[in-house]
């Protein structure tokens, strides 16, 4: 298995002592997050696919399938309708942009989260426009892997720091103020405050949080605006919140 296709899981080496039970402990809080969730690979190397399962499992993640191609993807998903499917972008045949927007199609409850090598701008937008969930990269730490696949399967969204910092420089360069009267024609005061938040990258509790509302109301307002919007996922709704100029 090459450099390019190694997830780096160091946080993963074993500790002496006290260290080893607070490791346990933290274990033990992952697995219940992930307690149920069923969990698709998608990948064209089969040792990465191999060892990327064997790493999920052991935090407690149910793997209900793999597949090494776009099109295999999506028979999968017809099969067994995972929760998360976690995709490659890079394959031979279908791309997994492409097989990400068929899945998003015909499966909305299934979610995707995009983990692969690119870190370029207009593959990100791709898979996100296509309806991808999340979207990492393979340095990406265990940690941030389960937290993207846990997200996803509550409707939330994560994006590897470096690359939405990334797209949101580049949002923020081609801003259409078309874009911003419609959004504020369209949403109240209080689901423009939350979308702003959306697109500064804070997660549905930091929104309650800083505008002192519950969660489950957070969750109302959000649903509202991707319907207002007629948008798919709160990624789709930051890139237009930027690219509209509100924020």
């Amino acid at each position: 298995m090459g450099n390019e296709d190694r997830v780096h899981y160091s946080s993963l080496a074993r500790t002496g002592g006290r260290g080893s039970e607070e490791l346990s402990q933290r274990s033990r809080d992952k697995k219940n997050q992930t307690d149920g969730l069923r969990v698709l690979l998608v990948d064209d190397h089969d040792l990465f696919r191999t060892g990327l399962r064997n790493l999920l499992e052991e935090q407690g993640v149910q793997i209900v399938g793999e597949a090494a191609n776009g099109q295999d993807a999506i028979r999968c998903v017809r099969e067994v309708a995972p929760d998360v499917v976690v995709m490659d972008l890079n394959m031979p045949g279908m791309s997994g942009v492409d097989a990400t927007r068929e899945i998003t199609s015909f499966a909305p409850l299934t979610r995707v989260v995009v983990l692969t090598i690119s870190d370029q701008d207009d593959d990100v937008m791709d898979a996100i426009v296509a309806g991808a969930c999340g979207y990492l990269v393979k340095d990406s730490s265990i940690q941030e892997l389960i937290r993207g696949i846990t997200s996803a399967a509550v409707g939330e969204s994560l994006i590897s720091p470096p690359i939405a910092a990334k797209v949101l420089q580049r949002m923020r360069a081609v801003t259409l103020d078309q874009g911003a009267e419609r959004i504020r024609a369209e949403l109240s005061d209080r689901e423009l405050e939350v979308l702003r938040l959306i697109a500064n990258g804070k997660d549905n509790s930091q929104i309650a949080e800083a505008l002192h509302i519950s969660p489950k109301t957070v969750k109302n307002h959000i649903s509202n605006i991707l319907m207002k919007l007629q948008i798919e996922n709160r990624i789709q709704a930051a890139v237009y919140a930027v690219r509209s100029g509100i924020v």
